[in-house]
């Protein structure tokens, strides 16, 4: 597993083994890279990221390689959390970042006291919590974190639908990779990508 651009490039990210940790491919991360930068990828610079069920920290730490102004790292587990801080560590981050070891959706409160308005939020459970695309869809949906131009991308299997919409924020498109599917939401009355 590896960096796929910007500032870390070709750089190589650690994980753990026998947890129910399922990095991200880097195909996909690089797939859902393109799609939001829409062909130009200095989109990206300056947004604010919650990388949720964080895992490895691969796709947040891949929005602070190509210019992402803040990214918030939420994962319950400690090693975990703590694989995170060290691969940020073995790049050389020592800003832009937080890591919060919390559950969904506690951590929603968390960031609404520190008034943070994520640009992107990306959702990636463990496949076998499939109550949890739920709750947190419905949670953010019902949370101050996201705003009108948010966009919230969860990652989950092909033959798994998390939901088409959870109060305002409504699924706008879907993408599908190999057994892998990313579903796409925005606020509803927010125009389509």
């Amino acid at each position: 597993m590896r960096v796929i651009a910007g500032k870390y490039r070709s750089r190589a990210l650690r994980s753990l083994r026998g947890m129910d940790i399922r990095p991200t491919s880097d195909r996909l991360r690089e797939t859902l890279f393109n799609v939001l930068a829409a062909g130009n990828p200095a989109m990206l610079e300056g947004t604010v990221w919650l990388d949720l069920f964080a895992g490895t920290g691969a796709v947040g730490i891949e929005a602070l390689s190509r210019g992402a102004k803040q990214v918030y790292f939420v994962e319950s587990s400690t090693a975990a959390a703590n694989l995170i801080r060290s691969n940020l560590q073995s790049l050389g981050i020592a800003e832009g970042f937080k890591v919060l070891c919390d559950q969904m959706p506690r951590a929603f409160w968390r960031m609404e006291r520190e008034h943070v308005a994520a640009d992107v939020v990306f959702i990636d459970p463990p496949y076998r919590m499939k109550d949890a695309y739920r709750e947190t869809l419905q949670a953010l949906a019902d949370s101050r974190v996201i705003w009108a131009m948010s966009v919230v991308i969860a990652e989950h299997e092909k033959q798994f639908d998390p939901g088409e919409q959870f109060g305002s924020l409504r699924r706008f498109r879907r993408l599908v990779q190999g057994s892998t599917a990313l579903s796409f939401y925005r606020i509803a009355s927010t125009p389509e990508l």
